[in-house]
């Protein structure tokens, strides 16, 4: 079947999100800042807000398990734009490609905050040029959950073998080929962008 829609995931793939942005100058020392990312505010943590908890009932909770950390932890709202740093070049040169050929639908299937994903829509106006996002937190389930890509494909009425995504998670790529679609992980090398264009049939 002919690809007629492409879905892009945008954390990893679009926009360069990362606490380490933010908590560097926190800490001012890599050595604590590295174990406050990875012991204390960990991906498995961040991942109740993409399923849509509040910031504020997370921190509260965290905190509390964590008394010796709660400032750092209670920063993590009010610091959260600082950890959006910007566009991946890679990826948004994808993006364009996609978008410039003319031959695809794009949408977007992303973990992300409820809370904070407005801020990154307004910022990152490109985001506006898709025909539909999937947002975790709105969802109230994340990737690689199957439930979210049934979601997706059903509300914008997409046939899976129609249809290729690309995610820097393996995981979740995993969970897109189960579903019967195209997917490829996406690393930004030069090996990747023209593995995606040949699937895609596109010059990147």
């Amino acid at each position: 079947m002919t690809i007629k829609n492409v879905v892009f995931d945008f954390g990893g793939v679009l926009l360069d999100w990362n606490p380490r942005h933010f908590y560097r100058d926190v800490f001012k020392d890599d050595e604590k800042m590295e174990y406050f990312i990875k012991n204390i505010v960990t991906s498995t943590w961040n991942a109740q807000m993409d399923r849509g908890r509040t910031f504020e009932e997370c921190m509260k909770e965290l905190s509390d398990l964590n008394p010796e950390f709660k400032n750092e932890i209670n920063m993590y709202r009010s610091g959260w734009e600082k950890m959006l740093k910007g566009e991946i070049p890679e990826g948004l040169k994808v993006f364009n490609a996609v978008l410039n050929s003319g031959k695809f639908k794009m949408y977007g299937l992303t973990n992300w905050s409820s809370e904070t994903f407005p801020y990154a829509y307004n910022k990152y106006t490109f985001l506006q040029k898709l025909e539909g996002i999937v947002v975790s937190g709105e969802e109230k389930m994340i990737k690689p959950e199957k439930g979210i890509y049934l979601t997706l494909l059903e509300r914008y009425n997409l046939v899976p073998e129609e249809t290729f995504f690309m995610d820097d998670n393996i995981n979740n790529v995993e969970v897109a080929l189960s579903r019967g679609m195209h997917a490829v992980q996406f690393t930004g090398t030069d090996e990747n962008l023209e593995q995606i264009a040949k699937i895609l049939d596109i010059k990147i």
